[in-house]
């Protein structure tokens, strides 16, 4: 089983991210759950979602403490809040930022593997809008092999519709080629 953590903030989509995740995986025949945890409950505040992909039927109903990946939609986030915690030094942690993997390690201390995608550029030049739910969701698939292209097509036009649905499977797409992890 795969445990993930999404870190972002209200608005941006990380608990869309997680949903569209788990549903693409039981699409492919997997077993998966997805569900939030909110603090206040506004815009703008820290949000945290989790996602479990498994094989086999999950029988954890708790917060995911241990994840084996955190995403981090907002980089901002990890100023008020430690995004890897839990993790074992096997780790990854996928960041939407535009800066070196050694600088986020530098100011972060990060033991984990680090991915990077500039998922902010790339959700303004494809959706128009600053949420890169989809742009994660694209980088996370990549690293971890938990989705292709092709498996978010119909949960994607099932969410977004005719209209959105083709630029969110562009801006995960993007993310899926551009996204650079360490080693």
């Amino acid at each position: 089983m795969i445990e993930i953590r999404f870190h972002g903030r209200g608005g941006q989509g990380a608990v869309t991210s997680a949903e569209l995740m788990a549903q693409t995986a039981i699409s492919s025949g997997k077993y998966a759950q997805a569900f939030p945890s909110f603090g206040p409950e506004r815009r703008g505040a820290p949000v945290t979602a989790f996602l479990r992909i498994s094989d086999q039927p999950i029988r954890i109903r708790e917060k995911v403490y241990a994840p084996n990946v955190v995403v981090v939609l907002d980089p901002s986030v990890m100023s008020v809040t430690k995004v890897d915690a839990g993790m074992s030094d096997d780790g990854v942690l996928i960041i939407n930022s535009a800066h070196p993997v050694a600088a986020i390690r530098k100011q972060y201390g990060f033991r984990q593997k680090l991915a990077t995608v500039d998922a902010l550029h790339i959700a303004l030049e494809e959706l128009k809008v600053p949420i890169t739910n989809t742009v994660m969701m694209g980088a996370l698939s990549r690293i971890c092999g938990v989705a292709t292209p092709d498996d978010v097509r119909a949960p994607l036009m099932e969410r977004f519709g005719p209209t959105l649905a083709p630029r969110n499977q562009k801006a995960f797409e993007r993310a899926f080629e551009s996204v650079k992890v360490e080693g």
